[in-house]
């Protein structure tokens, strides 16, 4: 299904005030609802190179495989999980040969959307947030050591703004032989925005400072996100910031015809 006249999107990805070079990478396909953003770590371009991979491994592999598969939720997450585990494996080889390349890594944060839901997969701690009218919340939950911090009451979220630990993830895809990407899904309605970013935004900009943005510039995507990598930027950007902003232009259900049906049974019977 083409799902270009029911999603519009934006992104931006930059180096940021401070750091020469840029260790995000994104890419955004919007006839097959794919949003994949990146945000790698590694000295000498080895972020670079792990968020690259990491990105076209999903975006082309995700594309093959949504293809000639079902798209029933659990053959879904089967697919992403698959795609996933491919790209971890590639990354961790990589590495493992090359001196230069040594412990790269690269978190991930994803979103495809299908039959009126958003299938997420992330790892680490590039964020996937939503805007429904004035309701603006965090859909991801960071795979950190700050995260976790807060969750034990060791800290306060509003301490953890001025932690030194901000960015040390707990999950990065390609740094060991496995890894667990967290996968959930979610109603979509028509009107909502939903944005993709790296730290590099999330660490600069308050939340409430890009919810206000998001919910007035909705009108205008484009706008919307360079809107909000310049304000990282205006922040002082410590760090390279991208951001994927896509909004809901209308419902797109699956098909229900007899080819539908029998997917949709076959995509049962794989959750058995």
């Amino acid at each position: 299904m083409d799902l270009t006249s029911c999603l519009e999107i934006a992104c931006r990805s930059e180096p940021g005030m401070v750091r020469a070079g840029n260790e995000d990478s994104i890419m955004a396909n919007p006839i097959l609802g794919l949003a994949v953003l990146a945000d790698g770590m590694g000295g000498h371009n080895a972020g670079e190179v792990a968020s690259g991979m990491a990105v076209a491994a999903l975006g082309n592999g995700l594309e093959h495989a949504l293809a000639n598969g079902s798209g029933h939720p659990a053959a879904v997450h089967r697919i992403i999980q698959e795609q996933i585990a491919g790209a971890n494996t590639s990354i961790f080889q990589v590495a493992r040969s090359q001196p230069q390349y040594a412990g790269m890594g690269t978190t991930l944060v994803m979103a495809l959307f299908h039959d009126n839901k958003m299938t997420v997969a992330h790892i680490g701690d590039s964020r996937l947030y939503r805007c429904r009218g004035d309701d603006f919340r965090q859909i991801t939950r960071d795979h950190s050591l700050l995260q976790e911090q807060i969750d034990s009451g060791a800290i306060t979220a509003e301490e953890a703004r001025y932690s030194q630990n901000k960015n040390l993830v707990t999950r990065a895809l390609g740094v060991a032989p496995a890894v667990e990407p967290e996968i959930r899904d979610y109603d979509v309605e028509p009107g909502d925005v939903y944005l993709l970013c790296s730290d590099g935004l999330n660490d600069m900009v308050e939340d409430d400072e890009i919810a206000m943005t998001l919910q007035m510039l909705a009108a205008n995507l484009e706008l919307c996100a360079t809107q909000l990598v310049q304000m990282a930027n205006d922040n002082g950007g410590r760090d390279n910031v991208s951001v994927i902003v896509i909004k809901v232009k209308q419902a797109f259900p699956a098909p229900q015809g007899g080819l539908a049906r029998l997917i949709a049974w076959f995509g049962k019977l794989l959750e058995r």
